[in-house]
């Protein structure tokens, strides 16, 4: 390794500080709570890694043209922007899920003052994408299943990890998958996924909706999330769709 390598180390890693700076003085109040927590993270360009697992043994047999399903999964710009990118989906909001209408906005949400979690409500063809292919993608290169509240530089019960199915079929397939990768041993921790009782969706706020498509620069959608769209469509070519939908 080069001497040099060091100080353009450092050099590059500054140059990221600054872009992710000038995005947050440039963004919205909101989108800075985002945006500043990345600061905090020690490698700059670092992608997520990956965990590739096994589909689920047990599926979820679903018919027709048309499911829906729901994945907490840390900050909701990232779930819904890899499942954008997933064959199969006709749509995906960011949402809330957990608790009442009435707290169900990003200012309260964000502050961990609700049970609510950031969720993403995902809208699918079975005949497609399966629900069990949709929780493979999920956890593979979506959410981190063993750090409990957090998932990236995020922190909070709101940025918790959750399976959320929306009838018996998906919630037999859910719990036996959380079942089936605790005993492969995929992570060196434990998983602390949870299957969540399906209560009311309700949708975030409009800015948050498509937020990857209408901000592919912000500086935390560049650090945090589209690694995990590069590393859907590096490991499930099959599933990836360079169109996202809206």
């Amino acid at each position: 390794m080069s001497k040099l390598f060091p100080k353009f180390a450092i050099a590059g890693a500054s140059l990221a500080t600054f872009g992710v700076l000038w995005t947050s003085i440039n963004a919205s109040p909101n989108d800075q709570q985002q945006t500043a927590a990345s600061l905090f993270v020690g490698e700059a360009h670092a992608a997520e890694k990956a965990t590739i697992i096994p589909a689920p043994r047990i599926n979820a047999a679903e018919k027709g043209k048309r499911a829906v399903a729901i994945f907490a999964g840390g900050c909701f710009w990232g779930v819904e922007g890899v499942f954008e990118h997933t064959k199969g989906v006709i749509s995906a909001a960011s949402g809330y899920h957990g608790g009442t209408k009435r707290s169900a906005n990003y200012k309260l949400v964000s502050a961990g003052l609700t049970n609510h979690a950031e969720a993403v409500r995902v809208v699918y063809d079975p005949s497609v994408v399966s629900y069990g292919e949709l929780m493979q993608v999920f956890f593979s290169v979506v959410a981190d299943p063993t750090t409990l509240n957090a998932q990236g530089p995020d922190r909070g019960k709101h940025y918790r990890s959750a399976l959320i199915p929306t009838n018996n079929a998906q919630a037999r397939a859910a719990r036996a998958y959380l079942y089936q990768l605790g005993k492969g041993k995929y992570w060196k921790r434990p998983i602390v996924t949870k299957v969540e009782a399906y209560k009311a969706f309700y949708p975030a706020e409009t800015y948050h909706q498509d937020f990857m498509q209408k901000n592919p620069r912000q500086g935390y959608i560049v650090r945090w999330d589209k690694p995990k769209v590069a590393n859907l469509k590096r490991h499930f070519p099959k599933q990836y769709r360079a169109k996202p939908v809206s």
